[in-house]
């Protein structure tokens, strides 16, 4: 089946990323202060919450740090309180973006993210600008192998619920609604497959190529914008050049 994944392209800097991984793990744990605010502390009972701690395992969060989160979140629930914020604009060339934000300070973020947009050569835009151009779904990635048979997961993840199937250089990629998320991610778990990722996001519809240059600009953007560490999720419609590397 055909899609519009091009997850190994968005995911040009995988690598470092997983260099940051502290930092990663410390906004999936505010992610998991927010699901447990919101419908408490037991996975079983709270599907949003599930939903995180299967988005920690695929970024290799140990589980007793996933525990050790939980049961923080539980006792600090009265003393925490993030604001959900979200910010859309448009990097170089009109590469449209948008920015998710957990807060304690909204001025101080609202200045990061605007400072972050001026200075590589975008703008910050009103509600509403760019996110016509992207949908909610849930992608769950997972990497290529010999013991996995391509039509057998197909058929498995079609069968659970999802939308679409697709079959990329190294990984197969399931995009779902973001209502069938958890279903059909606890059904792939059923059948011991692990994820490379496994998250609701925000997908453009379509993509906009990039020259070097631009995809040069626009990356140290991006860098800021996951440095700093009120910005849980930054989502954009760039397709960065064929094997490009910054």
């Amino acid at each position: 089946m055909s899609g519009h994944s091009k997850w190994h392209n968005i995911q040009a800097k995988k690598g470092k990323a997983d260099a940051k991984r502290g930092k990663v793990f410390t906004k999936i744990g505010k992610e998991i202060v927010i699901a447990v605010k919101n419908g408490g502390p037991s996975p079983e009972t709270n599907n949003k919450l599930r939903d995180v701690v299967a988005k920690a395992k695929a970024s290799n969060m140990p589980q007793d740090t996933i525990m050790r989160s939980i049961k923080k979140a539980s006792g600090d629930m009265n003393n925490v309180n993030y604001d959900e914020i979200v910010y859309e604009g448009y990097g170089p060339e009109g590469i449209a973006v948008i920015v998710n934000v957990l807060t304690d300070n909204k001025n101080r973020s609202a200045g990061n993210v605007r400072h972050a947009f001026t200075k590589h050569g975008g703008n910050l835009g009103a509600t509403g600008c760019v996110s016509f151009m992207f949908q909610e779904k849930g992608e769950i990635v997972i990497e290529k192998n010999d013991e996995l048979d391509e039509d057998e997961l197909m058929m498995m993840a079609l069968d659970a619920g999802a939308e679409d199937f697709v079959a990329e250089d190294e990984v197969y990629v399931v995009t779902t609604a973001p209502e069938s998320f958890g279903e059909v991610r606890e059904a792939l778990e059923k059948n011991g497959l692990e994820f490379l990722e496994a998250e609701v996001k925000m997908v453009p519809d379509t993509y906009t190529s990039i020259g070097e240059e631009t995809a040069t600009k626009f990356q140290k953007m991006l860098d800021e914008l996951e440095d700093d560490d009120d910005v849980q999720d930054v989502y954009h419609n760039a397709e960065f050049p064929e094997g490009w590397e910054e």
